[in-house]
């Protein structure tokens, strides 16, 4: 099996590829992730996971090296980290009663032959209609801050919820394991 490498610094992300017990090391990509103009959100993060695999081709050379993206989605405005308190406290009250969907885009490059697999895969979660004070609750338990969407669905976030919609609950959390073990197989990784 060719080594395995996450292109990423998401704690997160390493949790998720940890599930699978295959041997992996992770780096984090150096790319431009600025939107290009008239560019839609299905065709960025496809765009951005295959760029941050390609990133690490120079360095790994014959590994397969997997690339993600994750772009929130609420009406037509894109997500995107909030950093603040603020901002997270805006994006859940505009949430509240909503549903936001989450695209993310997963590319799996093998750098030996230059074969990139990449795929977009949306999960949706439909909002609880949520107060001020649930809101600020929330965020001063979890802090959020680094989460498109400012919230952690793998925690406390879930209370927020009233339903989730797609095929891979892990996509949500930004590495879809359903569709990559695929891509794993036809790169000749079973498993289990």
């Amino acid at each position: 099996m060719p080594p395995l490498v996450l292109a990423s610094s998401s704690p997160y992300r390493r949790e998720l590829l940890s599930r699978l017990r295959l041997p992996f090391s992770w780096s984090a990509p150096a790319i431009d992730e600025t939107r290009r103009p008239d560019e839609d959100a299905d065709a960025l993060v496809r765009r951005l996971a295959k760029e941050k695999a390609c990133a690490l081709s120079a360095t790994h050379s014959r590994h397969l090296i997997i690339g993600s993206d994750q772009v929130a989605i609420l009406g037509q405005q894109v997500l995107g980290k909030p950093h603040t308190l603020e901002r997270a406290r805006a994006q859940l009250l505009a949430a509240s009663g909503n549903s936001i969907t989450f695209l993310t885009g997963l590319a799996l490059l093998n750098s030996e032959n230059g074969n990139c697999q990449v795929d977009c895969i949306p999960f949706t979660v439909h909002f609880r209609q949520l107060s001020e004070a649930q809101v600020m609750r929330y965020l001063h338990a979890e802090q959020p801050f680094d989460c498109a969407g400012s919230f952690k669905a793998e925690g406390l976030g879930i209370s927020l919820f009233r339903s989730t919609e797609g095929t891979d609950a892990t996509s949500l959390i930004g590495l879809p394991l359903i569709r990559l073990v695929d891509m794993l197989h036809d790169a000749g990784i079973d498993i289990p």
